[in-house]
């Protein structure tokens, strides 16, 4: 997944300006909003000027230097507004601003003065950077000849001078390069073959944090599904500066820093074990707790990613303090953020320690409630870290007393992959109620407050084998606990007490033939014909065979041997529906 930003292109570079210009460029994007007929034909006009200015002034005469910097600003304004973006390349804008992305030819006199130096060639990276957001534009750009051009620029500092021109050519050229190869793998390659790589990684060493910033952008956009990028740019040996760049207290150096490294592991399993050589994995936890929500996002998913790596990797993220931010962003308000955390903590939870731990630090509940969410790839990655969770013995019970089996049956799932996972879920607490956890499960039934007891009766009905239905239901009174639910005030309480009675009593028929069961000993409780089958006094209602058969809830209550019956296989009854009339 790449999770590209765009470097920041839309604040002009206003230094030096006079108000006339300014002026100028608003009554520019007025006309450029919408256009088409007059509008149209002036932006042409003024497109085909600029470029006019341009071809006639590619010499260091200070007349044609400014003039130049000139249209290469107007341009750019211009080319802001991506509505005209069309009508500056038509206009014949991208050969002639390429042409000026290079110094003009020197004379004899020229060497003492260079008026402008950097500032016209700054300007045109700028504009040619603001045209290839268009991706039909990008291959027309890069065939005049601009990438070897931009390359050079990103070395104008090698002659000696740290000038803040020479550091926004730099800067404006590497952002060009990010522009020109996004999503572009052809033009990605060839900013690898034009040699663009080494001084791109060299400037992660650069003094000013935007050239910094620019050059990681660029690595990032670069090493994004090209192998042979990632390669050089390791290579390069820029590892130990991305992860010195990582502990970054500016949030835009260590958000571009961790995109670099995400781009360079993703699907890279040789570099992403050098990444982790390298000390990448603190500083990544770190970010966990960066004020910047895409680096928090950048870093969920790096670790995610780490995790796939070896048991030990899942262990060690956890033992270094990832667990308890990542359960934080769970709650976030950013969906991104709480897909991206859900994701780390799913490839986590593969591991039995890690697991306990999820559960124990709070991450239950929160996963829980990821699965109301509208957005399918969100409610995949809590489904499968659920799915981890309940692999262990240890967070079964408590698995069971938050409700989380009433709520994987209840979810409405999108995709099809998590409808699998929750069912796989499922199956996998029941394959776990038994030994310890039955008995913890009896002991919450016994001592725990009503509702986490009805919790308790409600996920055994759905869960415990045929074995051990006496045991949980009879002995344990967990037939009065679902029988209380059926006289409950809410419909869902009512709906999920009748489902469960309705499961309870298909797996009673199960154990036995009819005529297998001796007749009970119990002396029978006889409360009056009054309440026996009256469709008045009834206020519960049995389905059996397609016929009515109507109880009073006081008879069930003072007397389970119906459902005793159930269990010791000595009525064949299968009850439908449950319901209040």
């Amino acid at each position: 997944m790449e999770l590209q930003k765009r470097q920041d292109q839309g604040q002009p570079e206003r230094k030096g300006q006079k108000r006339k210009l300014e002026e100028e460029f608003e009554e520019e994007r007025e006309i450029s909003v919408a256009p088409s007929g007059e509008a149209h034909q002036a932006l042409s006009c003024e497109v085909s000027a600029q470029v006019s200015i341009l071809n006639a002034t590619f010499s260091w005469k200070e007349a044609d230097r400014a003039a130049a910097k000139r249209a290469t600003h107007v341009l750019a304004e211009l080319a802001k507004n991506e509505e005209v973006v069309n009508v500056i390349v038509d206009g014949g804008a991208v050969p002639a601003l390429v042409k000026h992305l290079q110094a003009p030819p020197s004379s004899d006199g020229d060497h003492d003065q260079r008026p402008f130096e950097h500032e016209v060639e700054k300007g045109s990276a700028f504009a040619l950077g603001l045209l290839a957001v268009k991706p039909e534009h990008q291959q027309l750009i890069v065939d005049n000849g601009a990438l070897s051009h931009l390359v050079d620029l990103l070395k104008r500092h090698r002659d000696g001078s740290n000038s803040r021109a020479v550091n926004s050519v730099i800067r404006r050229a590497a952002d060009a390069i990010t522009n020109l190869a996004h999503e572009n793998s052809s033009i990605k390659t060839r900013v690898r073959m034009e040699g663009g790589i080494p001084p791109l990684v060299q400037l992660l060493e650069f003094a000013d944090t935007k050239v910094q910033r620019a050059a990681a952008g660029a690595l990032r956009t670069l090493a994004f599904k090209n192998d042979e990028n990632k390669n050089q740019i390791v290579e390069c040996n820029a590892l130990p500066t991305l992860i010195l760049m990582l502990r970054s207290e500016d949030a835009a150096i260590h958000y571009e820093a961790v995109g670099v490294i995400g781009n360079l592991v993703h699907s890279s399993p040789n570099i992403k074990k050098e990444v982790l050589l390298a000390g990448a994995l603190q500083p990544v936890i770190g970010l966990l707790s960066s004020c910047c929500s895409e680096s928090q996002r950048e870093a969920a998913l790096l670790l995610g990613q780490f995790a796939a790596t070896d048991s030990d990797c899942k262990v060690h993220i956890a033992q270094r303090g990832a667990v308890r931010p990542l359960i934080e962003m769970l709650q976030s308000a950013d969906v991104q953020l709480r897909e991206m955390s859900a994701f780390a903590l799913g490839r986590l939870a593969q591991d039995t320690h890690n697991q306990a731990g999820i559960a124990h630090n709070g991450g239950l509940v929160p996963l829980l409630k990821l699965l109301d969410s509208k957005n399918g790839s969100l409610q995949h990655n809590a489904a499968f870290a659920l799915y981890g969770l309940a692999d262990n013995e240890d967070n079964v019970s408590d698995f069971i007393k938050v409700g989380g089996v009433q709520k994987l049956q209840d979810g409405e799932f999108i995709v099809q992959a998590t409808k699998d996972c929750v069912a796989k879920t499922l199956k996998r607490l029941e394959e776990k109620i038994h030994g310890r956890v039955l008995n913890h499960l009896l002991y919450l039934m016994r001592v725990s407050e009503k509702a986490v007891q009805r919790r308790v009766a409600l996920a055994l009905a759905h869960l415990c084998s045929a074995d051990d239905q006496r045991t949980i239901f009879i002995d344990n009174n967990g037939l009065e606990l679902l029988l209380g639910l059926l006289g409950s005030s809410s419909p869902k309480q009512q709906l999920d007490g009748s489902v469960a009675l309705y499961k309870l009593a298909n797996k009673a028929m199960t154990l036995s033939p009819v005529d297998a069961a001796p007749p009970s000993p119990t002396p029978q409780v006889y409360l009056g014909e009054q309440y026996v089958n009256s469709a008045t006094l009834s206020d519960v209602t049995f389905l059996v065979g397609g016929k009515r058969f109507y109880a009073h809830r006081i008879c069930l209550l003072a007397s389970s041997d119906a459902f005793r019956a159930m269990f010791d296989g000595g009525y064949r009854v299968s009850i439908c529906i449950v319901f209040f009339v």
